[in-house]
């Protein structure tokens, strides 16, 4: 149940300065889809967080079993998800279904990211139910119900208009301060895996387009 890597959309150049090539695409199928409009996400600099219900209860986690989590950021998940309140939401969301809720822990001394907020809190970007992630409008509501933060859409677009984006050096959305944006993570409108079962998903990082 830990989150799958995202994968930088080209290859990188092992021998020089280490960037990347532009126009080798790391996978044969992403180049297939270049063209199509993907939704692109905010990418947030923070510490990856597992809210896990197993059927019965709640519990968290970081991207490991032995990732160890700040101690407020912890009391924070618990505000969140623990008590009686949310367990019965979490039965009536999911019932004796295994579901995880993956997001991002950020804010506060989390990976330098009190320009996001001072205090430390969890913003949602994906959720596995079994062994299949949800779509979009359906982490919307699940959110909603519990009355949390998800990563905000920022743009539509082929994977060519993700990358002059991000060139620009956008701040971030979900800041509370003048930050710039940490990059992209672009899912297709419909869920896609190659032929090996990996997901369609991709990163685009500014510091990799500067």
């Amino acid at each position: 149940m830990e989150y799958h890597k995202i994968e930088t959309i080209f290859k990188r150049d092992m021998e020089g300065n280490k960037k990347l090539i532009e126009g080798e695409f790391r996978s044969p199928a992403i180049e297939c889809l270049k063209n199509i409009v993907w939704e692109f996400t905010e990418k947030v600099d923070g510490t990856n967080v597992r809210v896990i219900w197993d059927g019965h209860k709640v519990s968290f986690n970081g991207r490991t079993e032995n990732s160890q989590m700040p101690i407020p950021l912890l009391e924070e998940l618990n505000r969140l998800f623990g008590g009686n309140t949310n367990e019965e939401i979490f039965e009536q969301l999911f019932g004796e279904k295994q579901a995880v809720l993956y997001g991002e822990g950020y804010g506060g001394k989390i990976q330098g990211g009190g320009a996001y907020r001072k205090s430390q809190s969890f913003i949602l970007f994906d959720i596995l139910i079994g062994d299949y992630f949800l779509e979009r409008e359906n982490l919307e509501e699940i959110a909603k119900a519990f009355n949390i933060s998800i990563v905000p859409i920022v743009l539509s677009g082929t994977i060519q208009e993700a990358i002059d984006y991000v060139r620009i050096n956008p701040k971030s959305i979900i800041a509370e301060t003048d930050k710039e944006m940490e990059g992209l993570v672009g899912k297709t409108q419909v869920p896609l895996f190659d032929k090996f079962g990996n997901r369609m998903i991709v990163k685009i990082k500014y510091e990799d387009f500067k």
